[in-house]
């Protein structure tokens, strides 16, 4: 079931992959692996480059002429594609207004996650991307793939959406840490179930997180 929340509804398609809608507006984060059909698009956020966040294959069964592609610098080459669509690339710290939806790109990297000795895989100079989305004055904040970094402290969003499996994203420790340290309202563990990671991940998250904050396991839909 997805999350019903003060009129918006937030789909979990699996992996990094959500489907949020708000007043007949439909808008997808990282859509990949998809597995049916799926509404076109109005927005589509995409937080990086890589094949599982931005899959061109994926992508062009949600673009239709309307849609706006909003994405990391990195995503250029991707997006040019479709060239009839508008596209917005975004740095961290960088904010938009889109079909009324505010966009604002929150910093997404590793700190301890090794493709090689010293190397991460999502480096910090790469400028990858979460975003913090506000919808009719509702908060959601998609973290991309990114471990436990100081940039999101303190971003109290009323809905996070949080990597949980470890390997290229924080581990499921790291996230109740995270999740501390952000404070939302509710959390939604994703990052799970497709590449690395399982529902057990998110039920360890669910198990250890602040008794405040609601956690939902949400089923890929």
């Amino acid at each position: 079931m997805p999350l019903e929340y003060k009129g918006i509804t937030i789909s979990w398609l699996g992996h990094d992959s959500f489907r949020i809608k708000f007043q007949g507006k439909i808008i997808y984060i990282d859509p990949y692996n998809l597995k049916k059909s799926y509404e076109p698009a109005d927005v589509i956020c995409v937080s990086h480059n890589h094949f599982d966040h931005l899959s061109y294959d994926d992508l062009k069964k949600l673009v239709v002429d309307k849609t706006v592609l909003v994405g990391a610098q990195e995503c250029k080459d991707g997006f040019d594609k479709f060239k009839k669509n508008k596209k917005i690339y975004l740095l961290p710290g960088q904010e938009i207004e889109v079909e009324g939806i505010k966009i604002k790109a929150v910093p997404a990297y590793n700190i301890n996650k090794f493709r090689s000795p010293g190397v991460v895989f999502h480096p910090k100079s790469d400028n990858k991307i979460g975003f913090v989305l506000n919808i009719g004055g509702v908060t959601i904040y998609h973290a991309g793939d990114t471990d436990n970094i100081p940039e999101v402290k303190g971003l109290k969003p009323d809905i996070a959406l949080l990597p949980v499996s470890g390997t290229y994203v924080m581990t499921k420790e790291e996230a109740v840490q995270a999740v501390k340290d952000i404070m939302p309202k509710i959390a939604i563990p994703m990052h799970y179930g497709t590449i690395v990671g399982t529902e057990q991940d998110a039920i360890y998250f669910k198990n250890n997180a602040p008794k405040e904050i609601e956690v939902h396991i949400l089923q890929p839909e």
